[in-house]
């Protein structure tokens, strides 16, 4: 009888684990639509903290964003607090109304992404270099559409189940301004 207790402990356990279905923001709005949104020049600020909270990293992304059909380039380039520099190209392709595929040179396999009203949920595994090493780890990103021009985005990084650690981001879209 512990046994079974037990068992259906670890069971519900595991469930509380599987956290929230991106289909709980459906009737969110302003709806997020990625071809609309990730469309011109963004910037975004964020920060990366440690699984103790504390603040590691912190960075400047300029985005230049652009669709042809279902097919969009985001072209990131960082600038880190303490003057290093990184840029990754993703291909973001819209597989249907929700849901989107991904691929840049540091991301192992596909990114796969579902969006439901403001939200999207964007997960991959990174391949990080680590001083000599490159380790892969898993990201979990949540997006969520403020305004026609600021996203947030929290993300979690973990490894084999285990969280390592933050990135906060704030993305605002720059306006458009006509020529003279």
């Amino acid at each position: 009888m512990r046994r079974i207790l037990m068992t259906l402990a670890m069971v519900a356990g595991m469930a509380g684990c599987a956290g929230i279905d991106v289909q709980e923001y459906a009737a969110e709005t302003p709806v997020l639509d990625l071809r609309r949104y990730f469309d011109g020049t963004l910037d975004a600020y964020g920060m990366f903290q440690d699984r103790s909270g504390k603040v590691v990293k912190r960075f400047h992304v300029v985005i230049e964003a652009s669709w042809r059909g279902d097919v969009g380039t985001l072209d990131e380039r960082f600038t880190y607090s303490d003057g290093t520099t990184q840029r990754r190209v993703w291909t973001i392709t819209r597989h249907d109304t929700h849901r989107y595929g991904g691929v840049a040179a540091d991301v192992v396999g596909e990114a796969r992404g579902e969006a439901r009203g403001n939200a999207l949920r964007w997960r991959y595994v990174l391949a990080l270099p680590v001083g000599d090493r490159t380790w892969h780890v898993d990201f979990d990103d949540w997006m969520f559409l403020m305004d026609e021009r600021v996203m947030l985005n929290r993300s979690v990084m973990s490894k084999f189940g285990v969280r390592l650690g933050e990135v906060t981001l704030s993305f605002v879209k720059r306006e458009a301004h006509a020529l003279p």
